[in-house]
């Protein structure tokens, strides 16, 4: 992202996750929510580019993850904490953290504007096949803990999911605020085999939902699309060139993707 604010510095929230905001109080709030080994960080580039066009955005670590890691939760008390921290406003999630967003949306559906998830999966509905998942999450927390966190990792941001993802040195150096613990819980507690399945509510959803994944992610892709099917008022859009984690890949096209979302509700509308 080549625009950087002129509005002010990142400052700390008080809260029950760590937090962080950028922006003017008052201003139409976006709050930002990571994927599994990622933290609030992640999101800055693309928060920044809100920030300076006049929006109040927050970045949030989730449980497990950064200056949380010693937070532990599922989603359903995730989604308790992310309402305290965020507010009214829109929320933009990816992976874990869309999970996450679709959480809060049905139990605090006054407090979500708009709703943006990249690359999220609402559940899985086969008893089978999510017992399946779980028991691949305790496998991948055994990986974990037997070659560390910094291999992990390694191996982690290698797979084909996410299409030759090349992190820099300061965002691997941000994945290693990590702990081996805090991944571990959030596997355990929040990972896609321990959640049940929300696919059955997303017609409850009465804001507006934007389903991004990139364009190179072909399962989160058909997912992308049947979340927009399914709830009331869904947009559909892909991400040309990116993979899993399009946020990291082409940041620029996915704040723009938000941005044009955000910019069709004229009442909170401050896009330039």
């Amino acid at each position: 992202m080549s625009e950087r604010p002129a509005v002010s510095e990142w400052r700390t929230l008080s809260g029950p996750l760590a937090a962080q905001q950028l922006g003017v109080e008052g201003a139409p709030s976006m709050t930002f929510v990571h994927g599994f080994a990622q933290t609030g960080n992640s999101w800055k580039p693309i928060g920044e580019y809100f920030a300076v066009r006049g929006f109040l955005v927050t970045v949030v670590d989730m449980p497990g993850h950064g200056n949380s890691a010693q937070v532990r939760a599922d989603l359903r008390r995730t989604a308790d904490m992310l309402s305290a921290i965020g507010g009214v406003g829109t929320y933009i999630g990816y992976s874990l953290g869309g999970r996450a967003c679709l959480h809060l949306a049905l139990l605090y559906p006054n407090l979500v504007e708009q709703l943006v998830v990249l690359g999220a999966n609402p559940g899985i509905d086969d008893a089978g096949l999510r017992a399946t998942r779980r028991e691949a999450d305790d496998l991948l927390e055994a990986r974990m803990n037997e070659i560390g966190l910094e291999a992990f990792l390694q191996e982690w941001a290698a797979q084909p999911l996410f299409g030759g993802l090349q992190l820099t040195d300061a965002q691997q150096a941000d994945r290693l605020r990590n702990t081996t613990d805090g991944l571990g819980s959030s596997l355990r507690l929040a990972g896609t085999g321990a959640q049940g399945s929300l696919w059955p509510r997303l017609r409850e959803l009465n804001m507006d939902v934007l389903a991004l994944a990139g364009a190179d992610d072909e399962k989160f892709s058909a997912i992308a699309r049947q979340i927009a099917d399914a709830v009331p008022s869904g947009r559909f859009l892909l991400i040309p060139n990116a993979a899993h984690a399009a946020h990291l890949q082409k940041p620029e096209a996915v704040a723009a993707a938000i941005a044009a979302f955000v910019a069709s509700a004229p009442e909170t509308s401050r896009l330039n």
